[in-house]
């Protein structure tokens, strides 16, 4: 018979003196616009997992789906106008 054990080092391996630095506090916010793009692109595709295509569906995709792309280019954007600084 196997025993299931916990491991104490896993389970506390994230102690409350290992927070999230400022930097990457920071890129969490710099990348945020994208975050909420992505995940109103991934509520859009739930809410028509069970319905039949329509038009209004196809275009509340197809508009979040922009977002996400437009999201992604400013952040990019972002990067490379900070490296080149």
């Amino acid at each position: 018979m196997n025993h299931i054990v916990t491991v104490q080092e896993a389970v506390t391996a994230f102690a409350p003196f290992m927070e999230p630095t400022d930097a990457e506090l920071e890129a969490i916010e710099r990348e945020a616009p994208l975050i909420d793009a992505e995940l109103e692109l991934l509520d859009v595709q739930i809410a028509l997992l069970d319905r039949p295509a329509s038009v209004l569906g196809e275009r509340r995709l197809r508009r979040a789906a922009n977002k996400v792309l437009a999201a992604r280019r400013e952040v990019a954007n972002r990067v490379t106008a900070g490296e080149a600084a």
